[in-house]
């Protein structure tokens, strides 16, 4: 298998500059023209990125990889949607489907590849146990990540959730219990660092709190692994069946890619 060339084109906030070309659906001939065909794939951060440059090295012949760094997960959602990047890897299942039903959106997950450990973490607390009466607790402010933040506190008895309710979708109204009497803080998840130095509870990814030095399981007061929330190679459902789809996400599963999510201790294999 050969070596491809990497591109790489930079996308700051909602501004977008993109360099190359956008991969043409053009069927499989495309694969065997001289000139290979540019599948541009949008990630936001490390290892999301790391793992995009993994598959364009991995990428067969005809065809090649550009990374498109994205500064938030909407705009990676809006730029495939709208048609002027052909993937990404930034997002589970649950997320870009709630991206679909706000924004009339045609996203589909196409390959799973890597899950990862989930985790509230405490400047001040080494305990669960220890959380004071009246705590600020940051959470997500997207309902995918929000209800798995309540299902957790749920779990530890932070909280009890109304009966019959789906943990997956719950909100704070949701919320029948509250021995504490905590106090939410909804904030996207790439402002969760932040919250983190005022709240006495914060939910956040390992991708985002690497960055304060923090990982779940060294540093996690509560954690979790749910497959239901790996993280997915995302395309248009009219590029789903394509050829340059299936090149992808034989890319997206090579050896290459594993190879970069065994040396990260934080992600797990999905495929």
């Amino acid at each position: 298998m050969r070596t491809s060339r990497l591109g790489l084109a930079v996308i700051l906030g909602a501004a977008i500059v993109l360099t190359g070309c956008s991969a043409p659906d053009t069927g499989e001939s495309d694969a065997i023209t001289d000139e290979p065909v540019v599948i541009q794939v949008a990630a936001v951060t490390s290892p999301m990125t790391d793992v995009v440059l993994a598959a364009g090295e991995a990428i067969e012949d005809g065809y090649e990889i550009e990374l498109v760094e994205i500064s938030d997960y909407i705009t990676a959602n809006n730029v495939v949607n709208d048609g002027d990047v052909y993937a990404n890897f930034s997002q589970h299942v649950p997320y870009m489907e709630l991206f679909n039903e706000a924004n009339n959106g045609t996203l589909t997950g196409v390959q799973p590849v890597y899950n990862f450990d989930i985790a509230f973490y405490s400047k001040t607390l080494d305990d669960i146990a220890d959380l004071p009466d009246a705590a600020t607790i940051a959470v997500p402010n997207d309902s995918a990540n929000l209800g798995r933040a309540l299902k957790l506190l749920d779990s530890e008895g932070v909280i009890t959730l109304a009966e019959g309710v789906d943990p997956y979708a719950a909100t704070v109204k949701d919320i029948a219990e509250n021995p504490k009497n905590v106090e939410f803080l909804e904030v996207p998840i790439a402002s969760l660092n932040a919250a983190y130095e005022e709240a006495d509870l914060v939910f956040q990814w390992p991708s985002h709190i690497a960055a304060l030095g923090l990982t779940p399981e060294e540093d996690g007061l509560i954690t979790e692994t749910d497959d239901r929330f790996a993280l997915y190679l995302v395309v248009r459902e009219e590029n789903a069946k394509s050829a340059e789809t299936e090149a992808l996400k034989k890319a997206f599963a090579s050896d290459e890619v594993r190879e970069v999510i065994e040396s990260n201790g934080t992600i797990d294999v999905a495929f």
